[in-house]
């Protein structure tokens, strides 16, 4: 039997791949789709994008027979949907991030486990040929003990072609919480090793000065439990001009006793300098893992899930973390132990 899917919110183009991926899946049907604003609507009927059936995101989840609640709405108004959404016995997933406040992904975890249902979220970093291979790399063994990770995140602002809720006060959640989360759920992932404390954050205005509310520029200094130390920039620092393309996008660099390796979202390859050696080694790409977070989720709701796939413990931890270094970013807030579990 197929899993019932809707949609609640198109208010950010992330949410168009899951559409996409449910349309075409053959465990997957497509039964509800809902955009409360106006304009939006349009937009996405015209495109021929989704078929809106509905403009109540609450009402939708109160009335329509379905197994999951696919969540595209505003940052800010996405935690109200997945927590109704779990009440009322929906699995959930989402664009990134989840939800934007602390006492939302609490109860988000609270609900899920008690109710044992499933989260998802679009973490496509692990699904990117050039994190595989950076992730193979550390799992081989060959890069000895990492000590320290050092990423770049940054992303054009692109001022005037954002939604206009993206600068409403309250609404974005801070840009750790929307950009870092890749990066927090990846280091775990490929190392194995979970957060131990949260140095140091930064969240300021720098760029955005039309919106002076808005923390365009955020940086975090972290700890694994192995002792490694990683620093982070998810700014939206990168020139307009040059869009996603730039080398500096998504940019990882791994030091461990056996060499240093590098790779970005945009390389071809990852650069890795073993120690005792003097020419650079190029490793060519393995295969990307196209949809593998959406693929992740209905796995783990069908209970054939496997260790390193993305899974409802994943995202829930990836989540609270980040929603820590944001509020370290927020409120100045230093040397933060980590709980994991």
């Amino acid at each position: 039997m197929k899993l019932k899917i809707a949609i609640a919110g198109f208010r950010h183009g992330h949410i168009y791949d899951i559409v996409s991926r449910a349309k075409n899946h053959p465990e997957i049907e497509l039964v509800a789709c809902c955009e409360e604003d106006e304009k939006t609507r349009l937009f996405v009927e015209q495109q021929g994008i989704a078929k809106i059936t509905h403009t109540d995101c609450m009402k939708m989840i109160e009335n329509v027979d379905c197994d999951i609640i696919a969540i595209g709405d505003c940052y800010g108004k996405r935690g109200k949907i997945a927590i109704e959404a779990l009440k009322k016995g929906k699995h959930i997933i989402a664009d990134k991030p989840l939800c934007t406040r602390i006492s939302e992904i609490k109860e988000i975890i609270t609900i899920s486990t008690e109710k044992n249902l499933k989260v998802g979220c679009q973490l496509t970093m692990r699904d990117m040929s050039q994190f595989i291979g950076l992730r193979n790399l550390i799992k081989s063994g060959e890069l000895g003990e990492i000590h320290s990770i050092i990423f770049t995140g940054h992303h054009p602002l692109m001022i005037n072609e954002r939604p206009e809720w993206y600068f409403e006060p309250d609404m974005h959640g801070g840009t750790i919480n929307d950009i870092g989360i890749h990066a927090i759920d990846y280091i775990v992932w490929a190392t194995g090793f979970q957060f131990s404390k949260i140095n140091a954050a930064r969240s300021w205005n720098a760029f955005a000065k039309k919106y002076p509310h808005f923390m365009d520029a955020g940086q975090m200094m972290l700890t694994l439990v192995n002792g490694c130390g990683v620093l982070g920039d998810v700014s939206y620092f990168a020139p307009d001009s040059h869009g996603y393309s730039l080398p500096f996008y998504w940019r990882f660099t791994v030091y461990g006793t056996g060499g240093i390796a590098e790779t970005s979202a945009t390389t071809k390859n990852i650069v890795f300098a073993k120690a005792g050696e003097k020419e650079i080694k190029y490793i060519k790409l393995p295969e990307a893992n196209d949809g593998g977070y959406f693929q992740a989720f209905i796995d783990d709701i069908k209970g054939r899930s496997k260790p390193e796939q993305l899974n409802t413990k994943d995202v829930l931890l990836s989540s609270y973390i980040t929603l820590l270094i944001q509020q370290a970013g927020d409120k100045n807030l230093r040397e933060i132990t980590v709980e994991a579990d």
